[in-house]
């Protein structure tokens, strides 16, 4: 396939984050599959959480990764002459032993791979800090003894060494933790360290030519993209490669926010005078 981000140039009817049974989605993945195609997407791409060496429930277990791909191939050529449809996966970052960079996930047959981090250590293992705020909150105090740094410092810590280890085409909503943060200590995303913290993220980023996702999931019910629109200038400015995706667990979320999305990089790419259809300098 050609890359998400040459995709998202030639068309706005895609969408390379999504979720279905074999993880934290809510319905089956030919159902998603009809939706996207009512919806009138044109390319539409598959990121079951990927297999984790630990147990969580939202990600999907590594005996279900056969029938995912062999039911992704059934449903592209069920549907070859209505829908582009991608095998991928959203990789998570447990450290250097587990990512998108290692053996098990480059050897996979993946049309492209989106890196994320949702798992923070504490002293009783890995955490994950994302979902609601109520969750997030009982995980403060029982996990992390309501230490907001170390978690916002680990959270960005993790994403830097997943950008340079590598092995992934899109790094996903790579300011998630702001989110429950701001809830936590609100005002804590305008504290000095913590822009610091996203100005050398977005270093990293920037020198690794990889793509960024804006996600909209969240965005009609808290008014919030992933990156925050704050960061966006920087990132567009240096000619990032950028798609807009809505992060889509259930069918009537197949587009959620992307219309937000995609008007806002519009604007932006016309402040900074980027022209979308012209590639990204390597």
């Amino acid at each position: 396939m050609k890359r998400p981000a040459d995709i998202a140039r030639a068309t706005t009817r895609y969408n390379f984050h999504s979720h279905t049974q074999w993880c934290d989605g809510k319905a089956p993945i030919a159902e998603m599959t009809l939706a996207a195609i009512d919806a009138g997407m044109e390319h539409w791409g598959f990121t079951p959480h990927s297999p984790v060496p630990i147990h969580s429930s939202c990600n999907m277990s590594h005996e279900s990764v056969a029938e995912y791909l062999a039911e992704v191939k059934r449903l592209q050529t069920l549907h070859a002459d209505r829908i582009h449809l991608y095998a991928a996966m959203e990789i998570d970052y447990l450290g250097p032993e587990w990512g998108p960079a290692s053996d098990y996930f480059r050897h996979l047959p993946l049309d492209y791979r989106i890196g994320s981090v949702h798992f923070v250590p504490s002293d009783s293992g890995y955490v994950d800090v994302d979902g609601r705020f109520e969750s997030f909150r009982e995980k403060m105090s029982t996990y992390f003894h309501d230490d907001i740094r170390y978690v916002v410092d680990t959270f960005y810590d993790q994403s830097e060494r997943m950008i340079l280890e590598g092995g992934f085409d899109i790094i996903g909503h790579f300011d998630k933790i702001g989110h429950n943060a701001s809830m936590f200590r609100p005002g804590i995303e305008d504290e000095s360290w913590y822009r610091a913290r996203i100005d050398s993220l977005i270093d990293l980023i920037i020198d690794s030519g990889i793509t960024v996702e804006i996600n909209t999931k969240i965005h009609e019910t808290a008014e919030r993209i992933f990156p925050a629109r704050r960061w966006l200038d920087r990132l567009i400015a240096a000619h990032t490669p950028i798609v807009v995706n809505s992060d889509a667990h259930v069918p009537d979320k197949i587009d959620s926010g992307r219309k937000y999305g995609i008007e806002l990089l519009s604007r932006l790419e016309k402040l900074h005078n980027i022209d979308p259809t012209t590639p990204p300098c390597q």
